[in-house]
């Protein structure tokens, strides 16, 4: 009931790899190495905007759209 010697993973990892095969584990690697690091660009860029003054007025917000910023100024209508 101790740890396993590295004779005991090397057989697991073997048999593992004949279950899985090496292409889908490859694939499998890629995309956690992808989530991890767009998981940390996330982080990075929340911390960034953290640090920032909020805007002056809510009602002027600023949208992505196509990947070009596009502000918007809303205007309240006035009864006559």
């Amino acid at each position: 009931m101790g740890s396993f010697s590295i004779w005991h993973w090397l057989i697991v990892l073997v048999i593992v790899m004949l279950i899985f095969g090496t292409k889908k584990l490859r694939n499998v690697g890629q995309d956690l190495g992808g989530a991890v690091k767009g998981f940390k660009d996330g982080m990075k860029d929340a911390n960034a905007g953290a640090g920032e003054k909020p805007a002056d007025s809510p009602a002027a917000p600023a949208q992505q759209v196509g990947g070009q910023t596009i502000d918007v100024e809303v205007k309240e209508k006035t009864k006559s």
